[in-house]
C-alpha cells in the first residue's frame, strides 16, 4: 500500500516511522522533516500527506506533530480526508472502522514506540464498516464538506 507520511520534527516515534510503516510492506512518500527540502512546519506538511490522499498518490495517510491535534486539523481541512488523532490501538481500529478514516494522526510526544506498533497493527488490519448506519454517516461527512 502506498502510505504518505509526515512529521514536523525529528522527536519520538518520528525517526522510527519510516521503517515501522516498510516493515510492513507499504511503499511511503515522505513530507515535512522527512521529505527532501520540504518545509517542516506541520499545516504544510499535514496538508501534503492529506493532498496525497485525496488526489489518490497514496492510499492512506500518517500525520504527526508534538500532541498529533495540529497535525489532524491540517490535514481534515482537505475535502476528502478523514485524520483521526489516535493515542491507542482501540481508537485506531475503531476510526477506521466506524470512520472510515483515511489519515492516521499521532502525537510525537505522547506515543511510546510499543503504541506505535499496536497503533499501526490496529490501524492497518481494520476494515471500513459495512453496516447501513455507519456508511450513511461518512457519506454524510460528504455532504457536509459539499455545504461548507
Amino acid at each position: 500500500m502506498q502510505i504518505s507520511l509526515a512529521a514536523d520534527e525529528l522527536k519520538g516515534i518520528a525517526g522510527g516511522l519510516v521503517r515501522a510503516l516498510r516493515g510492513r510492506g507499504h511503499d511511503v512518500l515522505a513530507h515535512g522533516v522527512l521529505g527532501e527540502g520540504e518545509r517542516a512546519d506541520w499545516a504544510w506538511a499535514s496538508e501534503a500527506v492529506a493532498r496525497d490522499v485525496a488526489e489518490g498518490r497514496a492510499e492512506q495517510g500518517v500525520v504527526c506533530c508534538w500532541t498529533g491535534t495540529g497535525a489532524s486539523i491540517a490535514a481534515n481541512k482537505v475535502a476528502g480526508v478523514r485524520a483521526a488523532l489516535c493515542l491507542d490501538a482501540d481508537t485506531a481500529a475503531g476510526a477506521r472502522r466506524w470512520n472510515d478514516a483515511n489519515v492516521l494522526a499521532l502525537s510525537l510526544r505522547a506515543t511510546s514506540q510499543a503504541q506505535l506498533e499496536e497503533i499501526l497493527d490496529a490501524w492497518f488490519s481494520a476494515e471500513p464498516s459495512a453496516e447501513r448506519e455507519d456508511r450513511a454517516n461518512v457519506e454524510h461527512l460528504s455532504e457536509i464538506e459539499r455545504f461548507a
